[in-house]
């Protein structure tokens, strides 16, 4: 998880490219109260760091997807599960004890599609996150090697030999019968967004957005988010970093549409500079892995808490006392 794919170009650009930008810190504001809040289709969150989709989980510990649900709720956290989740999402749901939303990968072709939107609609998702930056079933050379170094066998040993062995083997598609899973030739299309719009309830999000031209388009076909995302480098290998990518999708949006962002986060300060640039809220991933991996449900607290305490604490050095008065005059570019 700590690697990215090739040379690690995007991976490292990610990080970078926060510094091309600063915060521009006023002086002689009342911070003695920051609020943290957000509003995110109507529910209030009492932090704007969402804990973002990884797979796998029960790899890092043995509570896996379940210490991250915890964890989650015990901290506020709006979640996202992924696809090839190791823990049901019934249980998942059940720990979180809230609902979560649902990531999803087309594999199976629209047969499997349609039975995780139904599933996951049985579990209350209200809304479905669509991932668009990974649309072949290739891997680039050192994404494979790391991956043929894991040794865990709860989880990789069957799950890294291919999507279809990953799909048959993870629980999130115990009760589908689909005997079309091995199949990743489900092209991810404009009309396929479309339908995918037409056959659930829930609401749409897609994710992997790094343009302002596709960002228009998505606004274009109603979809109720966008989530720009490189999938922290572990996809492509573009060499830009995501909170650039933001830098330009943003104004395409003009707040019509939910906007969220991850790739590359890792301080308090990238998540002001993230929302200075446009974003309604960031998603994390590694961060709280890497504590799942180190100490389980309280890892995950902890990681979370200090990225938290870190806002906290940028918000009142740069006189912002509320995440609503965060603006384009917020940041300056280095």
């Amino acid at each position: 998880m700590a690697t990215g794919v090739n040379n690690d170009a995007t991976l490292r650009a990610n990080r970078a490219a926060f510094e091309h930008y600063y915060l521009r810190s006023r002086r002689l504001v009342d911070v003695s109260k920051v609020d943290t809040s957000v509003k995110i289709f109507g529910e209030t969150w009492p932090t704007p760091i969402v804990v973002a989709p990884v797979g796998s989980q029960l790899a890092f510990h043995s509570d896996g997807e379940l210490a991250t649900a915890r964890a989650a709720r015990s901290r506020g956290h709006l979640q996202i599960l992924s696809t090839v989740s190791s823990t049901p999402i019934e249980e998942v749901a059940a720990a979180r004890d809230a609902p979560i939303w649902f990531q999803l990968y087309t594999l199976g072709g629209w047969p499997g599609v349609r039975r995780m939107l139904r599933r996951a609609e049985a579990a209350g998702c209200p809304a479905v996150v669509l991932t668009v930056d990974n649309p072949t079933s290739a891997v680039p050379a050192r994404h494979t090697l790391a991956r043929a170094r894991l040794r865990d066998s709860r989880d990789c040993s069957a799950c890294h030999e291919g999507s279809g062995i990953a799909a048959r083997e993870k629980p999130m598609y115990d009760g589908i019968e689909n005997p079309e899973i091995d199949r990743r030739d489900q092209p991810l299309t404009w009309d396929f967004l479309e339908q995918l719009r037409q056959e659930t309830t829930m609401k749409v999000l897609v994710k992997g957005i790094v343009t302002a031209e596709d960002a228009e388009r998505c606004v274009e076909y109603g979809v109720d988010g966008i989530i720009v995302s490189n999938h922290g480098g572990r996809a492509d290998d573009s060499g830009r970093g995501a909170i650039d990518s933001l830098a330009e999708v943003a104004p395409a949006v003009k707040g019509r549409t939910l906007l969220l962002m991850d790739s590359g986060i890792r301080r308090g300060t990238d998540i002001i500079k993230a929302l200075a640039l446009g974003a309604d809220a960031i998603m994390v991933g590694r961060p709280y892995l890497w504590g799942l991996g180190a100490f389980g449900q309280p890892g995950v607290e902890r990681a979370l808490e200090i990225l938290h305490s870190e806002l906290k604490i940028a918000m009142e050095f740069a006189g912002i006392p509320s995440i609503d008065r965060i603006g384009p005059d917020a940041i300056g570019l280095a």
